[in-house]
């Protein structure tokens, strides 16, 4: 078995700039290379960075885009990086594939940040594809929910079951 994990960009992707007196985060490589280098991870995975946007910049053209790839792709097991704002709406794009198990994780702060749930919730997405029957899902914050149970409370922002 093999992981693919598909970069789309979001907040765990989001690295300081490297321009000169600039405030403004970018989206660089994929925070899921860093993530694994560390825990030395011993399962057969690759990745790709498909799109580096801001979740709120993701239109209907990008989701269509993870769609087919997630379709075209040889592995049956894929994690997707992605904005914590808009995940919900890739999710439901992605419904009508039904012979893979496909979870879209984030991050609320970047993975560049000590303090950031990144490793979490990717270690999360991580056990999960690979014991989870075929369909869509959303890690974060420690819980794996179908992608049509899943409600985000809009008073803290942690995603729950609905």
């Amino acid at each position: 078995m093999k992981i693919l994990f598909i970069q789309t960009g979001g907040t765990i992707d989001k690295d300081y700039p490297k321009t000169k007196n600039g405030w403004a985060f970018e989206i660089n490589e994929p925070a899921v290379k860093r993530i694994l280098e560390k825990v030395n991870c011993s399962f057969n995975h690759s990745v790709i960075s498909l799109l580096k946007k801001d979740s709120l910049e993701i239109n209907d053209e990008d989701r269509l885009l993870i769609l087919n790839k997630c379709k075209k792709a040889k592995e049956s097991k894929i994690i997707i990086t992605h904005g914590t704002d808009t995940m919900n709406i890739t999710a439901n794009y992605l419904k009508e594939i039904k012979n893979k198990t496909i979870i879209i994780t984030g991050a609320m702060r970047p993975e560049r940040f000590s303090n950031s749930d990144a490793d979490l919730n990717l270690g999360v997405a991580i056990g999960a594809v690979q014991s989870l029957s075929n369909g869509i899902y959303i890690a974060m914050n420690g819980l794996v929910i179908p992608h049509n149970k899943v409600k985000r409370d809009k008073d803290n922002g942690q995603f729950i079951f609905k």
